[in-house]
């Protein structure tokens, strides 16, 4: 391990752009020694050090396996091509930060699946770190390959790349698959039958290799079945219950380098009941659940504490429906006003109440006001279960303007279900209206920075059987926009048209995809997310090597009665509530918020199952 830190640090590192990206030995990080932990796992994050860095997850799961006494957890991330280069013509394996250990030396490895873009980083740190890159092939002595976060709902494009998925809150499972691998090791249990007893004794544990998979003349999915008769069918995600009493990482890692997002990070809640048809994270992360303000500024505190970083940010789905979210703002205002400390907020949505909460979060620095209101037109909001209000939106955006704020966010989604022409223009209207306010209020117009992203439709959502747009239509209206929005203080961003459509075939895929992920791979691809990276046309002539066509996961209408890839996997919705909430989509008919008002009866609320080894 010496050699080949010394290897690295003295021969790689000085020639990289980057090189605090490979260092380790941030303030807080944790470097156990190994003779003195029975469990030894490395969190992988299919993607740079600066974007996995300022994932929560990360540093919630890397504190959660540190703070238990008989594992040790590293980190490892995607190298940049700088430094993959020089790691295989140096014949250097992957390694983890904290010691320098080659991944394939490790017990478990974890990789946190945030987006389908990252799939072929996923394949490509396996390579590097000399483990198999398909799970038929790996031997004995290599590590269990984990997988967890959203994309582990939809696992078939990776099925044949992973051993187990852990489905839902990791907190859950992680520290039961940590407990059970030790005591399968102790007894001498082999690699096969470590992955047997994981998916058999821990509820939210999928492994791929126990269920068949059969496909119609179509291509339909024709049957997904167990191997046994033990074998859980459906599988269903973790859950956490009681966010209030869940581990929070108090002691979070302090970068080197500029991350993505350089701050604090509270979890406010998880969650969201707003039942937005399009949104995959408000679905499967139901029901809501949230922190106290107590216990929110105790976690600022200690993390500010320990870290000393300049912004507190607060996260949730949905942080407008936090109940009390101006106690929390008033508290955290009164205690970091003082020392300086940036308050910020997601996305908020468009309510009758966000008039009020700009003047809570200006008082240190002026940072850009976001809002998402998807749609334009009420028809579109209503499809979409987002019946929000331009007169309340108009209304927060004057109370900004009048405290000083200069830039509004907005986010805008184009190719819903029923979208016409009209929506589209009321798009570049409604950017105009919202400059022009603060024209109103000094003479200037205000600066609107206007992002919007094709629909892609998600498993495990309303409009999950729905078609995906057409990579056509969406130039189109790329086109339409960008004639239309000419005013200077108004700034378009448009998504990668041809990585939506490629991120909308593979988040509804099977498991036939894992060969088109292979040989993508195989010619090149990797780094999918970043542009100077991205290669469509290889992704093309993979479909083509592999005989399977874009066009089928894309261009059709599912029906309900049509065995879907994910059909095994269960985050507790009721694929009857799905159902009810596409034909009201249809009709243009909201459903009302659960959290304050009715039960939706979506299925999500019963008493969670516990997930503790059985």
């Amino acid at each position: 391990m010496n050699n080949l830190r010394s290897k690295i640090t003295e021969g790689l590192l000085p020639r990289v752009e980057t090189p605090g990206r490979y260092i380790g030995g941030e303030w807080n990080s944790i470097v156990k020694d190994p003779r003195k932990v029975e469990v030894r796992m490395v969190l992988a994050f299919p993607d740079t050090y600066e974007i996995g860095m300022s994932h929560l997850g990360v540093q919630l799961l890397y504190g959660l396996v540190n703070s238990m006494e008989e594992a040790a957890c590293e980190r490892v991330f995607t190298p940049w091509v700088d430094m993959e280069g020089l790691m295989r013509s140096e014949g250097v394996p992957l390694f983890s930060l904290e010691t320098c250990t080659p991944i394939r030396d490790f017990d478990l490895v974890g990789f946190s699946l945030q987006y389908e873009m990252s799939y072929t980083n996923v394949l490509n740190m396996l390579e590097l770190g000399r483990i198999a890159v398909r799970r038929e092939d790996r031997k004995e002595e290599d590590p269990i390959i984990l997988a967890g976060g959203p994309g582990a709902l939809s696992p078939e494009p990776l099925a044949d790349f992973i051993d187990l998925f852990l489905l839902g809150d990791g907190e859950e499972t992680l520290p039961a698959v940590i407990t059970l691998f030790k005591e399968l090791r102790q007894g001498g249990a082999g690699r096969t039958d470590i992955i047997t007893s994981m998916a058999r004794r821990i509820k939210g544990v999928y492994a791929p290799s126990l269920y068949r998979v059969s496909h119609n003349p179509d291509g339909t999915v024709a049957e997904i079945s167990p191997e046994y008769d033990w074998v859980p069918m459906p599988v269903r995600s973790a859950t956490v219950m009681n966010l209030e009493g869940a581990y929070f990482p108090e002691r979070p890692i302090v970068p080197y380098v500029q991350t993505i997002h350089d701050r604090i990070t509270l979890e406010v809640m998880r969650g969201c009941t707003q039942g937005c048809r399009f949104c995959q994270a408000g679905m499967i992360k139901r029901p809501t659940r949230f922190r106290s303000v107590e216990t929110l500024l105790r976690q600022a505190e200690n993390c500010y504490k320990n870290t000393g970083q300049e912004e507190i940010s607060l996260a949730a789905l949905s942080i407008s429906d936090y109940p009390y979210l101006e106690e929390l703002l008033e508290g955290l205002q009164k205690r970091f006003d003082p020392r300086k400390v940036n308050i910020s907020l997601p996305s908020l949505r468009v309510s009758d109440s966000l008039h009020r909460l700009p003047s809570y979060v200006s008082s240190v620095r002026k940072s850009s006001l976001t809002m998402a209101p998807e749609a334009a037109t009420p028809e579109l909001r209503r499809a979409i279960c987002k019946d929000v209000k331009d007169a309340d939106l108009f209304r927060a955006v004057e109370e900004a303007f009048k405290l000083g704020w200069r830039v509004v966010k907005l986010y805008f989604m184009i190719g819903l279900p029923g979208e016409t022409d009209k929506d589209i223009d009321t798009i570049a209207d409604l950017a105009y209206n919202v400059s022009n306010i603060r024209r109103k209020i000094n003479g200037a117009p205000g600066d609107v920075n206007l992002t919007i992203a094709p629909f892609v439709p998600k498993a495990h959502t309303p409009f999950q059987w729905e078609p995906m747009v057409s990579l056509e239509r969406i130039r189109a209206v790329k086109g339409r926009l960008k004639a239309r929005l000419r005013h200077p203080w108004i700034r378009l961003k448009f998504h990668n048209p041809e990585r939506s459509i490629l991120e909308g075939v593979l988040a509804r895929g099977d498991r036939r995809l894992g060969e088109v992920i292979y040989l993508a791979w195989r010619l090149g691809c990797k780094l999918d997310a970043w542009d100077e990276y991205f290669h469509f046309d290889r992704w093309q002539e993979a479909f083509r090597e592999a005989g399977l066509d874009m066009n089928f996961y894309l261009s059709r209408r599912r029906s309900p009665e049509e065995v879907l890839p994910w059909g095994h996997i269960s985050t507790g919705v009721r694929k009857g509530f799905f159902e009810m909430e596409q034909e009201k989509a249809l009709q243009r008919v909201t459903t009302p918020n659960c959290f304050s008002e009715e039960c939706t009866d979506c299925g999500a609320c019963p008493r969670a199952p516990s997930f503790e080894v059985v």
